[in-house]
């Protein structure tokens, strides 16, 4: 096989694969447990950002100032992304009036629009690590993918979670996560063309991802889970946000501990 057919079938089979398996595990989650579930979407956004993206993005860019910009950019950017969002939705109803509903049935595909955008950048970036590690070395590439797909797991799971929060149905979520995956293998393609001048643009783009994951944990979810502020509602929120945290951390090191430094 050429180098560009090991990407192109390490990067669909670990878009296809990653999909799969969140999938399998969120979308048999019966909708009653979708609001305890959230919180361990919590924990994975969090870890993810916070244990993993940022120290990559970090050790990729020459200017943390200006990566710091483009973070802070990014997290302006959703906001008015979210703002869009809204506006559509109160020329469809009263808003005012349509308040307690839309408490009770999720925030009508606002996060689940800024997560889409987010895991987007995150897939794309994935499939220029992949290619730059089949470029490297094939066994190296191997590994990387599977890594890679190992760690997406838990975040794709995440991304199930709140496309449901967010009133979509099973199969459009799904659709929406399988075509945000297809950005995996266009990162390959383009990295593989143009591995040189795509590397500045990595730590950009972790930034961007870096800013969805934040706006969407801290902006719409948090805010939810104190919605129910009684002690054992508050008990398993933390129990499940931490063990969110905990997975990404578990992954990631045993992820790290086969492939080396990503």
């Amino acid at each position: 096989m050429t180098t560009l057919a090991w990407i192109l079938t390490a990067t669909i089979a670990g878009g296809l694969l990653s999909v799969a398996a969140a999938a399998a595990l969120a979308l048999n989650a019966r909708a009653s447990q979708v609001p305890i579930l959230i919180s361990y979407a919590v924990g994975t956004l969090l870890g993810a950002v916070f244990l993993e993206l940022l120290p990559q993005a970090f050790g990729m860019s020459d200017n943390l100032e200006s990566l710091a910009g483009v973070i802070l950019a990014g997290l302006l950017l959703f906001f008015v992304l979210e703002k869009l969002v809204l506006w559509r939705h109160c020329h469809q109803e009263e808003c005012e009036g349509h308040v307690p509903q839309a408490v009770a049935a999720g925030d009508h595909g606002r996060s689940g629009a800024v997560i889409i955008i987010g895991d987007t950048f995150h897939n794309l970036v994935d499939g220029v690590l992949i290619a730059a590690a089949f470029l490297a070395n094939h066994n190296l590439g191997v590994v990387t993918a599977l890594a890679i797909i190992a760690h997406e797991i838990p975040q794709e799971v995440s991304d199930f979670l709140i496309l449901l929060h967010s009133g979509y149905t099973k199969a459009r979520a799904l659709l929406l996560n399988v075509v945000s995956s297809a950005a995996m293998v266009a990162g390959g393609v383009i990295a593989y063309f143009a591995l040189q001048t795509m590397q500045q643009w990595i730590a950009p783009l972790l930034g961007i991802a870096i800013a969805s994951m934040l706006y969407v944990a801290v902006a719409d979810l948090i805010p939810g889970l104190h919605r129910r502020p009684e002690l054992l509602a508050t008990v398993q929120q933390v129990v499940m946000i931490a063990l969110g945290v905990g997975t990404i951390w578990l992954v990631g090191d045993l992820a790290h501990a086969h492939a080396g430094p990503r």
